[in-house]
């Protein structure tokens, strides 16, 4: 069997014969209870539970695949599916012509500066898009269900996870290469900075870009692109003659690496089983790995290939007086060209050794029926598992095309429905009760003052760990490097243990949420007390699993407590305010230096305090709620 695949392959239904069953020898799995019932009061936060017993939240599919146990299995007829379909359809409340085509997501939204904000609107346009009135998608979401995890979809998480881990790794390698940039072409330590804002501008374009494009071209062609113009941009980067190259290649290399979580979270979920979600969740743990992979190579390569820390600029010295020379200083262009061929090495094991199928529900959304039920056989031929579903199945449960209509979204038709989030129809009703308008608000200041608090310290920490602690001199290159991979590794438990406190009782998410930012906010004060190397270093440290953590919960609990027909609205202004924010924090880091080198910092732990105070002031607790 070869190891590569070829990317342009069309697979014909042929090839996956045996994988159709009759439903009336499908054995399928009912829906798991609900646990935990929410008060009455909940209902003005948006979490809402089906009254009818037989309308359960989760799927299960087999053991085998991957599912959860415990099933109890019955065999189906049409009419039970159409039941079903209608039941579910019916539990989500929504029925506007936000719902009416099932695939075209609102991804364009998807925040840029950080990676968990721009994953937190992946996660709510997703699980908000998909009911067309007829239940076809629908339809298509049970039988993937029933099909279970499997081969296709663990393949599909770790190629998805390679979009979260090239979003950090070039996050922070930008961030690694400002003093060595700064050095070499002569730029002032706070107004090298632009080359991060360069690098956000790049990424914001980027999700906006990719985003509405995978809802026009498919998932397939994005999922494909990203990765490689990271790649091609990221290796530019180290064959840059000029600080203005390094900004422009930065900005080019953001308009990749800003797609990926628009496009990787949107394909991984639209094949996933409800079942199986929460990897959606587990897929954050590749985003902490890029920073521990771009500190260790940094460690490898700059501090034995970087000039002297004393010397100047040769722009800046006379003609023959001892400079920092191109090739004395090839440390971070070895570092670029590094990541830039890991991420082309990502971009070759996604295009030549694994067959990408194009989501279901995108075809659905585009007339391909018939293309979108072939896919779902593909997964269960990949899966070494049965479906039921057929053409004739989904045409009788969601009406024949020639009779409603093909659902197809034209390309004016996506971009309207992407900008009508921020229409007052849809933000009205986030403002419907006072808890819920309050909660609304609070989350709102919160994703604002964490979008920018975040970046203005781990955007230029790598300069702030050689610099802005420092007494009379700068910490040495290798000491610095070395201290920012600690950094980095202290940081990859802390969403693990995240995942485990959100449940405890007395703790929940509010406040696994609201101590883990206050300890973020008062660890970034305690950072610029000592200029000592060992200190700072614990004090990173610390600041990198506790927020971790922050994050991790945030974005989880944003999501459960917003209403379902609003959620895609006040998450995607969620994201607006998070991303304005961010990409002002480098002009911030910039001008906001010149009384106080460590003013950046106040700045990060004072939003960190204020983020705090609204945690604990938001009126909804989630834990245990099931929200819909």
């Amino acid at each position: 069997m070869p190891i590569w695949t070829n990317p342009f392959t069309r697979n014909d239904r042929a090839e996956f014969l045996g994988v159709v069953i009759p439903l009336s020898q499908a054995t399928r799995f009912n829906q798991l209870n609900i646990d935990h019932a929410p008060p009455s009061d909940e209902k003005d936060a948006g979490i809402a539970i089906p009254k009818d017993d037989n309308n359960k939240l989760d799927r299960i599919g087999s053991e085998e695949n991957g599912a959860a146990s415990n099933p109890e299995c019955s065999h189906q007829t049409i009419e039970a599916i159409r039941a079903e379909v209608e039941s579910e359809i019916a539990a989500s409340g929504h029925d506007s012509s936000y719902d009416l085509f099932p695939a075209a997501c609102n991804m364009p939204f998807a925040p840029d500066d950080t990676i968990f904000a721009r994953f937190v609107v992946l996660i709510f346009d997703l699980l908000l898009c998909a009911l067309k009135k007829t239940g076809k998608a629908t339809t298509i979401n049970l039988a993937i269900q029933d099909i279970g995890m499997g081969r296709y979809q663990w393949q599909l998480f770790i190629l998805c996870g390679f979009g979260w881990f090239a979003d950090n790794l070039w996050l922070q390698g930008i961030a690694l290469t400002l003093n060595q940039v700064s050095q070499e072409f002569g730029i002032s330590s706070t107004h090298v900075r632009f080359t991060t804002a360069a690098l956000f501008i790049g990424l914001c374009i980027g999700a906006s870009f990719w985003g509405i494009a995978s809802d026009i071209v498919g998932r397939r062609l994005a999922f494909n692109m990203t990765l490689l113009i990271c790649g091609i941009f990221g290796i530019c980067i180290g064959a840059s003659p000029t600080w203005i190259g390094v900004c422009g290649m930065a900005a080019s290399l953001g308009l990749g690496v800003g797609g990926n979580l628009p496009v990787d979270g949107a394909l991984f979920l639209e094949f996933l089983p409800t079942a199986s979600n929460y990897l959606l969740t587990l897929l954050s743990i590749w985003w902490p790995m890029g920073q521990l992979v771009g500190s260790l190579i940094a460690w490898g390569f700059l501090p034995n290939y970087s000039c002297d820390t004393t010397l100047k600029a040769c722009s800046a010295v006379a003609a023959g007086e001892p400079c920092c020379r191109r090739e004395d200083n090839m440390g971070w262009r070895y570092l670029c060209i590094t990541m830039g061929a890991l991420t082309i090495f990502m971009w070759a094991c996604r295009f030549f050794l694994f067959h990408l199928y194009e989501s279901p529900k995108f075809l659905l959304s585009r007339g391909r029926q018939e293309e979108a039920v072939r896919t779902v056989h593909a997964i269960a031929f990949k899966n070494k598992a049965h479906t039921w579903l057929t053409v004739d199945i989904l045409n009788e449960i969601g009406g024949h095309p020639d009779e409603v209509g093909k659902p197809s979204l034209s390309v004016v038709d996506i971009i309207k429905r992407a900008l009508s989030k921020f229409s007052g129809e849809r933000i009205g009703p986030l403002f419907a009760s006072k808890k819920l308008g309050l909660t609304t608000a609070l989350l709102w200041f919160c994703w604002a003052t964490i979008g920018m608090g975040f970046p203005l310290f781990n955007a230029f920490l790598p300069q702030y760990l050689a610099h802005a602690g420092s007494s009379g001199g700068s910490t040495s290159p290798s000491i610095t490097y070395r201290n920012y991979a600690i950094t980095s590794i202290v940081g990859v438990p802390g969403s693990i243990l995240g995942c485990y406190t959100v449940n405890l009782k007395y703790i929940g998410r509010k406040g696994t949420m609201a101590i883990s930012t206050l300890i973020t906010g008062v660890i970034l004060f305690c950072f610029t007390i000592s200029s000592d190397p060992n200190a700072q270093l614990t004090c990173s440290s610390l600041e990198a699993f506790f927020q971790n953590i922050m994050y991790g919960v945030l974005y989880a609990y944003t999501p459960e407590v917003f209403p379902a027909p609003n959620r895609g609205t006040g998450a995607g202004i969620s994201s607006f305010f998070n991303r304005l924010c961010g990409v002002m924090a480098p002009i911030v880091a910039i001008y906001g230096t010149s009384s106080n080198p460590n003013a950046p910092v106040y700045a990060s732990g004072g939003l960190m305090l204020a983020a705090f105070v609204a945690m604990v002031l938001l009126p909804i607790e989630t834990r245990g709620k099931q929200c819909l």
